[in-house]
C-alpha cells in the first residue's frame, strides 16, 4: 500500500468528471487500498479517487473511521456508485474536505439515499444510507462530478476561501 498525493482546491483536475471503471481488477483493488490509506492517514472520512488524481467513478468512506473509539473500522470502497433514490427530507452537516484543508461550513443534502455501486470483488450491492454515511456518500459522488463542497456555498462565502486556499499555496511555493 502506499500514501497517494491528495490534490487541493483550486486545481483544475478536481471540477472534471470522472469516467466509470471498466473492469473491478487487481489495479482496482490496488487503488482502493492505497485510497484507504491515504483516507485514514490525512485523517479523513471519505476519498474519491480524482481527489487522488485518478479519474475514474470510484470512492473509499469509513465515517466510523480507524482508531476510532466509537467502533470498528467500517470501510467500504464503491465502484461505479449511482444514487437511486434520495429522501424528500433535508440533513445539514459541518463539511469539510481533504481537497479544501482546514475549511469547513455548513452543507444542505437529502437526509437519505439508496445508492447502487459494485464493491471490490465486482458485485452490485444496493445501499440505504443516513445521516453522516448519507451526507458522505453524496459529498464525495459530488466529486466523481466535478463539484466541491465549496459549489453548495453562497459565491461570496465560495471565492473567499478559494482566494484564501490561493494564498496558502502561493506561501508554500
Amino acid at each position: 500500500m502506499a500514501l497517494l498525493p491528495i490534490y487541493t482546491a483550486p486545481d483544475p483536475l478536481l471540477k472534471t468528471v470522472s469516467k466509470p471503471v471498466d473492469a473491478v481488477d487487481a489495479e482496482i483493488r490496488k487503488l482502493v487500498d492505497d485510497m484507504f490509506e491515504t483516507m485514514y492517514a490525512a485523517p479523513g472520512i471519505g476519498l474519491a479517487a480524482i481527489q487522488v488524481g485518478v479519474q475514474k467513478r470510484l470512492l473509499v468512506v469509513d465515517v466510523v473511521g480507524k482508531g476510532n473509539q466509537d467502533g470498528a473500522p467500517q470501510p467500504m470502497a464503491l465502484i461505479n456508485p449511482e444514487i437511486t433514490w434520495v429522501s424528500d427530507h433535508d440533513a445539514t452537516y459541518e463539511e469539510g474536505c481533504l481537497s479544501v484543508p482546514d475549511h469547513y461550513a455548513d452543507v444542505v443534502r437529502p437526509a437519505e439515499v439508496e445508492v447502487s455501486y459494485l464493491d471490490v470483488d465486482g458485485e452490485e450491492h444496493i445501499l440505504r444510507a443516513d445521516g453522516l454515511l448519507a451526507t458522505c456518500i453524496q459529498h464525495e459522488m459530488d466529486h466523481l462530478d466535478g463539484i466541491l463542497f465549496l459549489d453548495h456555498l453562497s459565491a461570496l462565502k465560495r471565492n473567499m476561501i478559494l482566494r484564501k486556499l490561493l494564498k496558502q499555496k502561493k506561501l508554500a511555493s
